[in-house]
C-alpha cells in the first residue's frame, strides 16, 4: 500500500499498487498531453512564421519584378511622349510656315485687288494653291513623324530580339563548352583510373624514347640511348644517354629517370623523393649528368617554369618537364662539345708512357706540351664560357665548375713546373739508385 497526501485538504489516504499506478498514469498522460500540445503550438507558430516569410519573399520578388516592368514601361512611355512632342513640334513648324506663306499671299492679294480684277482672280487662285500646299505639308509632316515612330518601335523590338538571341547563343555556347570540358575530364579520369602507376610511368618512358628516336639519325647519329637494364647494384635508372665523336671520344653522358603518377594514386610522391637514388645510379653507371623527367607536383610553379637545377643538393642534376627532354640533351651536348678539345688533350696526356732511360727529356717534353695545351685552353676558355652563357643561361653551376677548372689547371701547371728528378726520387731509393747508375762517375745533379 502507498500513502498519498491530498494537496488540498492535507489528508493522507492509502491506495493499492493498481490505484497508485493508475494515478501515476493519469498524471503522466496529463503532463504528456500538455507538453505535446505546447510543442504542437510551437510547431504551428514556426510553420506560420515560415509561411509568412515565404509570402514576404514572394511579395518582395513580385514587387521587384513589377518595379522592373514599371521601369521598362515608363521608359517606353517616355520615348513615346518624346515622339509625340516631336510630332507636334513638326506640325507646329509646318503650320507656321504655311500661315506665313498665307499671310504673304493675302497681302499680295490685297495689293492685286487694288490694282485690277485680273490680279484679284490670280490671287484667289494662288490662295487656293496655298491651302492645298498647307494640307500637303501637314500630311507629309504627320506621315514623317509616324514613320519615324514606327521605325523607332521596330528598332526597339529588333534590338530586344537580337539581345535575346545573343544571350541564348552565348548561354548555349558556354553550356556546350562546359559539357565538353566535363566530358574530357571524365574521360581522362576514367583512363587514369584504369592505369596503374607503373603503366603511367612506362607511358612517359615511351613518349621520351619516341621523341628521341624521331631526331636520332639527324641530331645524334653516334649517340647511345637505351634502357638501363643493369640492376646488379640493387637499383637502376630508366635510360642512359651517351654521345661520342667520330673518334670514339665520349662527349657527354646522362642518366635519365622518368616519373609520373596517376591522379587516383593514394599517396602522392614528390620529385625530391627520387633525387638521392638518381644521384646514386648516376655515380654507379659512370654518367656525367643526371636528369629527372617528371610529371609529379603538377601545380608547382618552380618545376613548371622550365629547366630546374638542383646542384645545391646533388651535383650536375636537373629536374625537367617532358617538353624540355630534347632541349636539355641538346644544350648539354653543345656545352660539352666546347670542351671536347680539352678532353682530347687530357686523354692524350694520360695515354703517354714515360721511358725511365729518357725520363728527364720526356718530363721536359711533358712540361712543354702541358704548358702549350694550357695556353690553348686558356685562350679558348673565355670564348667557351661566352658561348655557354648565350646558349644555357640557367647552367650557371656548370660555368662555375669550368672556372674552377681554370684555377686547377693553373695549380697543376705550377706543380708540373716545380717537378725535378731529385723530388721524384727523394723517397724512392730504387729510382735514385737507377739514376745514380746512369750518371757518369763524379757527376752531380
Amino acid at each position: 500500500m502507498n500513502e498519498i497526501i491530498c494537496p488540498h485538504c492535507k489528508k493522507a489516504f492509502k491506495v493499492d499498487e493498481a490505484g497508485y499506478a493508475d494515478i501515476l498514469k493519469q498524471v503522466h498522460d496529463s503532463e504528456f498531453e500538455k507538453q505535446l500540445h505546447e510543442r504542437l503550438e510551437l510547431a504551428e507558430k514556426d510553420k506560420l512564421k515560415e509561411v509568412e516569410l515565404a509570402k514576404s519573399n514572394v511579395r518582395n520578388d513580385m514587387q521587384a519584378i513589377a518595379s522592373a516592368k514599371d521601369t521598362e514601361i515608363k521608359k517606353l512611355e517616355a520615348k513615346l511622349e518624346a515622339e509625340e512632342v516631336a510630332r507636334k513640334l513638326a506640325v507646329t513648324e509646318a503650320l507656321k510656315t504655311v500661315e506665313k506663306e498665307r499671310d504673304l499671299l493675302a497681302n499680295e492679294l490685297e495689293k492685286a485687288r487694288q490694282d485690277s480684277l485680273a490680279a484679284s482672280k490670280l490671287a484667289e487662285e494662288r490662295l487656293s494653291a496655298s491651302e492645298a500646299t498647307q494640307k500637303l505639308a501637314i500630311s507629309e509632316a504627320l506621315g514623317k513623324v509616324e514613320k519615324e515612330r514606327d521605325e523607332l518601335r521596330s528598332s526597339l523590338k529588333q534590338a530586344e530580339l537580337e539581345k535575346q538571341l545573343a544571350e541564348k547563343s552565348l548561354k548555349d555556347k558556354y553550356e556546350t563548352q562546359i559539357k565538353d570540358r566535363d566530358d574530357a575530364i571524365e574521360r581522362l579520369r576514367d583512363m587514369k583510373a584504369r592505369l596503374s602507376t607503373k603503366m603511367v610511368g612506362e607511358t612517359l618512358e615511351q613518349h621520351c624514347e619516341t621523341e628521341f628516336n624521331r631526331i636520332r639519325s639527324t641530331a645524334f647519329p653516334n649517340a647511345y640511348f637505351e634502357k638501363d637494364n643493369d640492376a646488379s647494384s640493387g637499383s637502376k635508372g630508366d635510360f642512359i644517354f651517351r654521345d661520342t665523336d667520330n673518334a670514339g671520344t665520349e662527349i657527354v653522358s646522362i642518366m635519365f629517370e622518368m616519373k609520373n603518377e596517376s591522379d587516383t594514386t593514394a599517396t602522392k610522391k614528390k620529385n625530391e623523393d627520387f633525387l638521392k637514388e638518381l644521384d646514386k645510379d648516376r655515380k654507379e653507371k659512370g654518367c656525367e649528368y643526371a636528369i629527372l623527367v617528371s610529371l609529379l607536383e603538377p601545380e608547382s610553379e618552380l618545376y613548371n617554369s622550365g629547366i630546374v637545377d638542383v646542384f645545391h643538393r646533388y651535383p650536375k642534376m636537373y629536374v625537367i618537364r617532358p617538353q624540355f627532354f630534347i632541349p636539355i640533351i641538346t644544350l648539354l651536348r653543345n656545352a660539352a662539345m666546347k670542351s671536347l678539345e680539352y678532353k682530347t688533350e687530357l686523354a692524350l696526356v694520360k695515354s703517354q708512357s714515360i721511358d725511365i732511360t729518357n725520363f728527364e727529356n720526356d718530363l721536359d717534353q711533358f712540361k712543354t706540351a702541358f704548358a702549350k695545351n694550357y695556353d690553348l685552353a686558356s685562350r679558348k676558355f673565355q670564348t667557351a664560357i661566352d658561348e655557354i652563357d648565350k646558349s644555357i643561361n640557367h647552367l650557371q653551376k656548370t660555368k662555375d665548375a669550368l672556372l674552377g677548372t681554370d684555377r686547377n689547371l693553373r695549380l697543376a701547371n705550377d706543380k708540373a713546373q716545380d717537378v725535378t728528378i731529385k723530388k721524384l726520387t727523394r723517397k724512392n731509393p730504387t729510382m735514385a739508385a737507377k739514376f745514380e747508375d746512369l750518371k757518369p762517375d763524379g757527376s752531380e745533379d
